[in-house]
């Protein structure tokens, strides 16, 4: 499939970034190359994007039954409601003849009340239908709307893994949940009910205007035509302008998901302008979308009136040559034009269904696309072999294959591998060599292009996909967690898990240990991405769900390689244990790991070039398994022990270093993860992470909260953002008064027209012709008047939306990076807050503001229209008015109740789609699909039980509704004949009275439909307040500071204590000091979770410290100018995250948002970092796009570009957060040759758990239960006897020792 229809999102990044970009791309990498590209591409993809859309009814293709039922309910109802009016139009004929048959006698009364009894039966009978109608309607919406979204994230997580490398990413799939939905589900729910009810309205209105008075009615009827074409031709065009907001908003969203997953590096690199430039980029695009959409509404409008009132014109004309030629009565010729203006009139009301409906087709084109889509790799595919067990021998034979993402690079070119059952095979080799792509095809996440993939000497295709995945346990190097509890987390392993089972796997894995010590235990929550853990806890529990489910065959991707020296013992004692009797897989890159193994393949290039075990392949000194031990063992001059392997965890960091090292293209978990995390797993000395997090409940409450704390926001302020457009709003108001006043004048006219009609004939030739004359004046004013409005409103709506997201983006971008560590602010939450909030608010300025400016215009006109006439009956009937106010307030007030806690519960549920589509190949490795499903489901039944209630209290509003109005109507003809037999006042003035008040009304009804709309309105103001009046509390937008000439990089904590402000009741550091001298190497050691890292995220300042100062060169941090500071500092973390655009523009980025880095500067920054080798060998060199958090590019490669990144900028400090514990030797060795000339003359912060990263440091600092234990060179520390770093050398020593 052609990735262009994926809404421009992923695949025109892609394919433009790799084709369009030329050289000069690289000034400003986020725009310039994008840019050209992106036109270009722009341009093909409207043309393709104006064809999308699904067939109307494609929509309703998820109800079951019920929704049937409902459906046909619904629409016997709005059916009745249709009728309502033509019915009416016929009570009125009869009330004119009872009228005006009975002037000057005494039977008027009789005569009239005989009519305004059926219009109380009519009044009953119409509310009944008017209930079922929108009831109905809406529940059924919002069922088939959550089936939908169900539907939509079952498909996503059965599909292959490809897709996600490839087609979609986790930004666009929750955008799609939460903002596409909404918009199907406006166009299956009551809008639906609303154009049955308008559709049979007009039918009505013309069957009874023909029975009336056929020739008459066919006059009126040529309009018709017209009619249809111009709604058809509107309708489509606003469809056209709908799909291609839509991708422009989709884009945007790209751009917050990658920002704030991955905010720590934006900071860093000062990148925040950049973000915001591009993110404001997309949003051009959508205002001017929106704003051409908004006046092809207007126009539709306006020529569908104009056309009405000139077919009117022709019937007053030829109403008053039939009652001369044909012998027509004025009751029957005003009856004919009611009926037909009683149609009509509903045809004009029916354009905001329409636009609703095309929006909605375009939404549902590419959802349903998905949810049709069948994968190559099926996991809910029922065929396939099952057999009792399997004895776990693989075979890979002749094997070719590469990433679907990157065709042209083969990984293997006949590849072959044989494990027989229960051995442990071990696969080594530099960092891209193919080693994890081993497993990707052991687990079906790929299937191979030729060759094949054999398990006990069947082909894994043969297998069925979910049986043979159950048999298979992954453990992988970034361990990816669910947004759950620690217990529901391992439970993935296996369906309806005891809680011995788990506790029993606990303890195997070594993690019991840590979960015994949280404040919740197994019910601890774990953070979005396992963020409130350290690395080496998360991988624990990664083990433990991998025990859990009892494989017979295990892959180790690298599964050790986060934790410290302690840990890791211990887990590789429980991975032997569980390894006896199956068959297992492990990649590594610390030969230490793969000594005992039963049999080591070397792979270099997609080729296996060595196989054989330890002791057989040492036998051959010139042999590649040889030179990579030489090549390890140089890295280590000290002792064997450092032999990496065993990577003494002094760090957390590291821990969640390794966690990321991702060899191979994977579909990546969500940033969040990544970026955060780095910086929140700490916890004090042997307390690893005593978390605190608040359980599920509290979180639910604090989204609550949130909506309910954020105070109700006055409109004047909302005004107050859209202050640059009162000019264009206030023209925009005069539109708006204007269409206001055309009803009530046309009705001034028809009452006009009645006496007219009663006329002699002579006098009534001229006067029909005068009046028909008139009606065209007014059909012109309709025309420029609807497109006046709705031009200069959506130009004011559109822009306040392009403000508002703008405005919020900037804010949150510039938060405080604690204020990401919570929940809500989650990157898929506040996605989903920035799309649907500032739509919502939308409708309170543009739309709902128009047609409110537009009903009081109505109001007043008719009310002074109503009063010349007959200042008492209007009194009378003004003072029925207030009942039909009463009724609409009781609406608002119900409504407002339900709206707010379904929008926070479904940002949970969406941060459960989320989590799963980051995760998607842990999810499909546990085949965990069903299980993520039925969260999902349990999330999404309180909003939906929540929108049915709202259904059925707007349907009881609505059917009261019309109940009090007819009712008005009969009070009124009935006080109106009581005036009339009492001389006070004359039958036409009664009608003037009537007409102008039903027009005002009719325009006043239409208006409590908005309620709904200005409800949500209201919460989303509040929701985008509350992130626009949040100071952040260290904000890099702030140019106050100082600015020191010349830094020379001296820095000094001192006397620190701190804690996580997500977790306020560890204590990170007491009393931590600690001098750096400018120039000068220091290594900061300690085992994972004592705080090195918390070290470095300090000095960046993305946290304060609780007491205590840091200053550098003598100063404060506080006093410095933050965005400057970070400029001096370039940090290289051990999840490097890149950005998913080129590795040009990557390495640029470092210059952060004003720098410009010269063709020259990048290619000498990754020469530098040893990155410009395997670059130019990439197909498209420096213009390869790296994919969503740099999936396309193996552990070691990102790494590279990440230094690169680093090093352009110059920095004067530079932090190095386990920088090389992705890499192999080889690469390892490079790049800290090319750090060792980087960090010359620079003060360098090293964060590390293997010896030999540390043992050349100018100075080693040992952290130890928040403060600082040791401190010395290397030697010196070894000297101390029962020393700490003594100790954790010693540990290593034996460590490797027992593993040689």
């Amino acid at each position: 499939m052609e990735t262009s229809n994926d809404n421009g999102e992923n695949g025109v990044w892609k394919r433009n970034t790799t084709e369009n970009l030329s050289p000069s791309g690289s000034r400003n990498p986020s725009t310039n190359g994008k840019q050209k590209g992106e036109e270009n591409k722009k341009k093909k993809e409207d043309e393709e994007e104006k064809a999308k859309s699904v067939p109307f009814l494609k929509l309703f293709s998820f109800a079951d039954s019920y929704d049937y039922l409902l459906m046909f309910v619904g629409s016997i109802g709005g059916i009745g409601n249709g009728v309502g009016m033509p019915l009416m139009t016929v009570l009125f004929g009869q009330l004119i003849n009872s009228f005006g048959s009975n002037q000057g006698t005494h039977n008027v009364v009789s005569a009239v009340s005989k009519v305004c009894l059926k219009f109380v039966y009519l009044a009953i009978g119409t509310a009944v239908a008017a209930f079922l109608q929108v009831s109905c309607w809406i529940v059924t919406g919002e069922r088939q709307a959550a089936r939908i979204r169900g539907l939509y994230l079952k498909t996503i997580l059965r599909q292959d893994v490809a897709f996600f490398d490839k087609e979609t990413n986790t930004g666009e799939v929750v955008g799609r949940m939460s903002g596409d939905t909404v918009l199907i589900q406006d166009a299956m729910g009551e809008k639906v009910g609303k154009t049955v009810q308008l559709i049979t309205t007009f039918i009505g209105g013309f069957t009874i205007a023909f029975v009336r008075g056929w020739l008459l009615a066919l006059v009126m009827l040529s309009a018709i035509p017209l009619l249809v074409i111009a709604g058809a031709t509107i309708a489509r065009y606003m469809y056209q302008m709908a799909a291609r907001g839509q991708s422009a908003y989709a884009n945007a969203a790209n751009v917050v998901e990658q920002t704030i997953g991955s905010i720590k590096t934006v900071a860093s690199f000062t990148g925040e302008k950049q973000a915001i430039r591009s993110y404001k980029k997309f949003l051009v695009h959508a205002y001017k979308s929106g704003v051409k959409e908004g006046l092809g509404g207007g126009i539709g409008i306006g020529m569908v009136m104009m056309i009405v009132f000139c077919s009117y014109s022709l019937a007053v004309w030829f109403g008053g040559k039939m009652i001369l030629e044909k012998g027509y009565n004025g009751g029957q010729v005003i009856n004919v034009i009611v009926a037909v203006l009683a149609g009509s009139m509903s045809l004009g009301q029916i354009s905001p269904c329409m636009s609703a409906f095309a929006a909605g087709r375009a939404a549902a084109y590419k959802m349903f696309e998905t949810i049709e889509r069948k994968p190559n790799i099926d996991v809910y595919d029922p065929k396939g072999k099952t057999l009792d067990d399997i004895q776990g021998d693989i075979d890979l034979k002749d094997v070719y294959f590469s990433y679907p993402t990157r065709p042209d690079e083969a990984i293997f070119n006949g590849f072959s591998l044989h494990i027989p059952r229960g051995t442990t095979a071990a696969l080594v080799g530099e960092s891209g060599s193919g080693k994890s792509t081993v497993i990707s095809l052991i687990e079906r996440f790929y299937d191979p292009q030729s060759g094949e993939v054999l398990i006990d000497g069947v082909n894994l295709k043969e297998f069925q996909l979910r049986w043979i995945r159950t048999k298979i346990g992954l453990v992988s190097q970034e361990p990816i967690l669910f947004t759950a509890s620690i217990k529901d987390n391992i439970a993935y392993g296996k369906d309806d898990a005891t809680e011995e089972e788990i506790r029993g796997a606990c303890e195997l894995a070594n993690a019991a240990k840590f979960i015994d010590k949280l404040p919740q235990g197994l019910d601890t929550m774990v953070g979005e991405h396992g963020t409130q853990l350290s690395g080496g806890q998360k991988q624990r529990i990664a083990i433990a769900r991998a025990i859990l489910k009892n494989p017979r065959i295990l892959l180790l991707d690298e599964a050790t390689s986060a934790l410290d020296a302690e840990s890791e013992r211990v887990v590789q004692e429980a991975l032997d244990r569980i390894m006896v009797n199956r068959t297992t897989v492990i990649v590594a890159h610390r030969l230490s790991t793969v000594r005992n193994a039963d049999i080591i393949a070397v792979i270099h290039r997609g080729k296996m070039v060595e196989k054989g075990s330890h002791s057989e392949l040492i036998m051959n000194p010139n042999g590649a398994y040889s030179q990579l031990i030489r090549l390890q063992e140089a890295n280590q001059d000290t002792k064997r022990a450092s032999e990496d392997v065993n990577r003494p965890e002094f760090s957390l960091e590291s821990m969640r270093q390794s966690s990321q090292k991702v060899p191979y293209p994977r579909s990546i978990s969500r940033g969040s993860s990544v970026g955060r995390s780095s910086r929140r797993s700490l916890s004090m000395f042997g307390l690893t992470t005593g978390l605190d997090l608040p359980d599920a409940g509290d979180i639910d409450d604090t989204i609550e909260e949130q909506s309910l704390k954020a105070p109700p926001v006055s409109l004047r302020r909302l005004a107050g953002l859209n202050k640059p457009e009162i000019p264009v709003l206030l023209i925009g108001t005069i539109g708006a008064v204007l269409c206001g006043v055309i009803l009530p004048i046309f009705g001034l006219l028809i009452s006009t027209v009645i006496k007219t009609f009663y006329l002699p004939p002579n006098q009534l030739k001229k006067d029909t012709k005068f009046w028909a004359i008139i009606y065209i004046v007014l059909g012109v004013a309709s025309l420029v008047a609807h497109p006046w409005r709705a031009y200069f409103f959506s130009v004011g709506g559109c822009k306040l939306i392009e403000r508002i997201r703008a405005l919020c983006f900037e804010k949150v971008v510039h938060m405080e990076v604690s204020w990401f560590d919570e929940t809500e602010h989650s990157s898929g939450a506040i996605g989903a807050r920035l799309s649907s909030d500032a739509a919502s608010v939308r409708a309170l300025v543009g739309d709902s503001l128009s047609q409110n400016v537009g009903n009081v215009a109505s109001a007043v006109a008719g009310l002074v229209i109503a009063f010349v006439a007959s200042w008492e009956l209007a009194l009378i009937v003004l003072a029925l008015i207030p009942l039909i106010g009463i009724n609409s307030l009781i609406q608002i007030r119900f409504m407002r109740g339900f709206s707010g806690d379904a929008k926070s519960m479904y940002e949970e549920a969406s941060q459960v789609a989320n989590d799963a589509v980051g995760g998607i190949r842990t999810v499909a490795s546990f085949c965990a699909e069903d299980k993520v499903m039925n969260m999902y489901k349990t999330k999404c039944e309180a909003p939906l039980k929540s929108g049915i209630r709202q259904g059925l209290i707007s349907g009881i509003g609505f059917g009261v509704s019309f109940f009090i109005l007819f009712n008005v109507y009969a009070l009124t003809f009935y006080i109106g004949a009581r005036l009339v037999d009492s001389g006070r006042t004359t039958f036409s003035e009664v009608f003037r009275v009537f007409f102008a008040l039903t027009m005002a009304a009719t325009g006043i009804s239409h208006s409590s439909s908005m309620t709904q709309d200005t409800t949500k309105a209201k919460l989303a103001a509040a929701s985008v307040f509350a992130i626009i009046d949040r100071e952040s509390k260290i904000d890099p937008s702030n140019e106050s500071g100082l600015v020191l000439s010349d830094l020379k990089g001296e820095i000094e904590l001192k006397h620190i204590s701190f804690k996580y402000p997500s977790r306020p009741n560890i204590q990170i550091f007491r009393d931590l000091s600690l001098h750096i001298h400018p120039g000068k190497t220091i290594a900061l050691v300690g085992e994972s979770g004592s705080g090195k890292s918390t070290v470095i995220a300090l000095l960046q300042r993305f946290y304060d410290p609780d007491s205590g100062t840091i200053t550098i060169d003598g100063v404060e941090i506080q006093k410095l100018q933050l965005k400057w500071l970070r400029q001096q500092m370039g940090l290289v973390s051990q999840e490097p995250i890149l950005f998913n655009e080129t590795i040009r523009a990557n390495i640029a980025y470092g210059k952060g948002g004003d720098g410009e880095a010269s063709e020259g500067e990048i290619i000498a920054a990754a020469e530098s970092a040893n990155a410009h080798r395997f670059i130019s060998g990439l197909q498209h060199g420096y213009d390869t796009v790296v994919g969503e958090r740099g999936v396309q590019l193996s552990g070691g490669q990102k790494q590279r570009v990440a230094i690169a990144r680093a090093i352009i900028k110059n920095p004067r400090i530079l932090l190095l957060d386990e920088a090389t514990s992705a890499l192999d030797a080889e690469s390892e060795r490079i790049v800290q040759d090319a750090l060792d000339k980087v960090m010359v003359n620079r003060t360098t912060v090293v964060v590390a758990h293997r010896l030999s990263t540390i043992m050349n440091a100018d100075l080693i600092a040992v952290v130890k239960n928040g403060i600082i234990v040791e401190k010395g060179k290397h030697e010196k520390l070894l000297t101390i006897k029962d020393g700490f770093y003594a100790s954790l050398i010693q540990l290593h020593t034996s460590a490797a020792a027992s593993s040689s």
